[in-house]
């Protein structure tokens, strides 16, 4: 492991390979770690970089205020990488969109996995669904004190509950359960939810600086290639992002992946790194509004 120091936090992440450059940036439910299959086997013909988010995996605490997005760039001048290639997941894919529209001529190529977005209102009925299957895994009174920094110590049992809850709605997906994902899968995702849930509510008090104005309605500012893949598994709401991506992206490529959550590049390992390779190694056409199915 290696360090870059931002702001006086050390962001973790590791570098290999050479060629044109990749970074991969995690979900907000996972760390760097969920790249594995990809940062190995992209190496081989790219300059691959992955890191951790202040306050996750083995990066310092998030502290004061700042902005992911920022961070993201940061690692690249760090790094001395002029122009590189994003790839996001989840809320990772709305903060490498986020700095394409922030620095656009850094930006090479975007890939965005079962991504956020900047600016977009999560539904009632999602927002609702979360709190009765994540949420509700803790009592209301306890999660609050953990939330608002009150709590004097963190019970294990429930980070464990907390994160195992959440890998069941979202990473398995609301119509499946933890009987459809591999075992090692599951174990993988547990694992890096419980660090996300544990540094959550024992760290110091931090406030997320956003982009302004947000990618919402931006959409049409982006011109690099981009691919915009969606596990059909995954919560609904979350696949409606895709939809707006793929519409609102001019040229955007489409991958639909069956029986897949919202973590693929763990899930769906071989998969998700064939397609990254090839959209990362092909020629790509001047941006244009191809129909649906031509995206696909």
């Amino acid at each position: 492991m290696a360090t870059i120091r931002r702001d006086g936090v050390e962001l973790a992440y590791d570098e290999a390979g050479s060629g044109p450059a990749v970074l991969f940036v995690h979900a907000g439910i996972a760390d760097r770690r969920m790249w594995e299959h990809q940062f190995l086997a992209l190496s081989a013909r790219h300059r691959v970089i992955r890191y951790d988010w202040r306050g996750y995996g083995e990066s310092g605490d998030a502290a004061g205020e700042f902005a992911h997005h920022e961070d993201l760039l940061a690692v690249l001048d760090a790094l001395g990488v002029e122009r590189a290639a994003l790839v996001g997941c989840s809320m990772g894919g709305a903060y490498a969109l986020d700095a394409a529209l922030a620095a656009p001529a850094r930006v090479t190529a975007l890939a965005l996995v079962c991504s956020g977005l900047s600016g977009h209102a999560w539904p009632a009925e999602m927002l609702e669904q979360a709190r009765v299957r994540v949420h509700s895994a803790v009592p209301a009174d306890r999660l609050r004190r953990y939330r608002t920094g009150e709590a004097e110590t963190v019970d294990a049992a429930d980070v464990a509950a907390m994160a195992e809850a959440q890998v069941r709605w979202q990473v398995a997906g609301p119509d499946r359960g933890r009987e459809d994902l591999d075992p090692a899968v599951w174990e993988a995702a547990v694992a890096m939810c419980r660090g996300v849930f544990e540094r959550l509510w024992s760290g110091p008090p931090s406030a997320e600086r956003r982009l302004d104005p947000p990618a919402k309605g931006r959409l049409d500012e982006i011109e690099v290639p981009t691919l915009v893949v969606s596990g059909l598994a995954d919560v609904p709401q979350i696949q409606a992002v895709s939809d707006l991506l793929t519409d609102g992206i001019a040229g955007a490529r489409r991958l639909d992946l069956p029986r897949t959550g919202h973590l693929p590049p763990l899930e769906r390992p071989v998969e998700t790194t064939s397609a990254l390779a090839e959209f990362l190694g092909a020629p790509h056409r001047p941006a244009g509004r191809p129909g649906r199915g031509d995206a696909r």
